[in-house]
Order: structure tokens, then sequence, then C-alpha cells
């Protein structure tokens, strides 16, 4: 990344793009590990991004945004999914990070995990909670798994959210979509 660090943070200071940073190690004081060169950039109001990502003739027809909303257009749900997600955990008051490694040596240590947020209270366990982001019906949660081996002690509840309904299965809450402001 050049210097585009001031647009990134007039851009992000005027609302209208959430930034996720990576932090090299999710343990407690994650602006500690903040990786400022690497980050993810999410729109502020996700109805502004479907805009224009689908803005093709200047115009964004309804029967484009109806077929957005009942599942009859491919697209990847997945990028949409997850820029509400931050939208909603920025919302929430939750500074937005997430975690990378791209170990060239160990596939084991290559992971990524969409967001990292601290929990208000610290436990034990400390209080990063990792989340994944799934859009579709059918998913793998494999880096949070992995993430899970190598972090256990490090991390509070990890969460999956999804388009599903609540439940828990080997320490793992799965939440939907709507649920994610109560984080």
């Amino acid at each position: 990344m050049r210097d585009y660090s001031d647009a990134f943070f007039w851009l992000s200071d005027a609302k209208i793009i959430n930034c996720s940073y990576n932090s090299t190690e999710p343990s407690v004081g994650l602006k500690l590990n903040e990786e400022r060169t690497t980050l993810k950039c999410y729109m502020g109001d996700t109805g502004l991004l479907i805009n224009h990502a689908f803005d093709e003739r200047g115009i964004v027809s309804q029967e484009l945004y109806r077929k957005l909303m009942f599942g009859k257009l491919e697209v990847n749900g997945g990028m949409l999914v997850e820029n509400i997600v931050a939208q909603m955990l920025r919302a929430s008051g939750h500074k937005l990070y997430f975690f990378s490694n791209s170990s060239r040596t160990s596939a084991g240590d290559r992971m990524e995990i969409d967001f990292l947020i601290s929990k208000a209270v610290t436990t034990s366990r400390h209080n990063i909670s990792p989340i994944e982001v799934k859009s579709g019906s059918r998913y793998a949660i494999t880096s949070l798994k992995k993430c899970i081996a190598k972090y256990g002690s490090q991390l509070s509840t990890p969460y999956v959210l999804h388009d599903k309904d609540l439940k828990e299965d080997d320490g793992i809450v799965y939440l939907p979509l709507y649920m994610t402001p109560l984080l």
C-alpha cells in the first residue's frame, strides 16, 4: 500500500468506509499487533455498495434489487454479507480487525479469520472472539478450527455468523446474522 493512508483515514473519518486491519496475533490488545499495511476496506453503507456494484447502465432497477433480496441472482453473496456484518459491528461500537496468516511454509498455519472483536469482559480465556461470516447453506470453518487449535488458550467464544438458527457445537456459537449487533 503506497502512501494512501491519508485517503483511507479521510474516507474512514467521513464514515464512507470501514477499515479492518490485520492483527498479527489474536490476543488481548489487538491494536498492539495491528499491521496497518494490510487492511480490508468495507463500504460504510451496504446499500450504496450494492448500488455501485450493480450499476451497469447508470440506474439500478427495482427488478435487480428484488432478485438480490430473494436469492434469484448468482452473485458473490459472501462479499455483501461480510460488508453487512462489518457495518453492524462498527455500529455496535467495535473496531474492526481480522487475522490472516498466509504462511508459505506450513499449510497448518495458513488461515484467515474474518473478524476479531474484543469483548467488554476479560475472562480467564482473555477477551478476543474470532468471527467467521458464512453466506451459503454449505460451508466449512477450517480456518476457525485452525485458529482455535493454535490460539485457543488466548480466545474467548468463537462465533460463526450464518443465515441459519442459533446453535452451539463443539465450543463454537453459531448465530443468525441478525444477532450480530448483540456481540
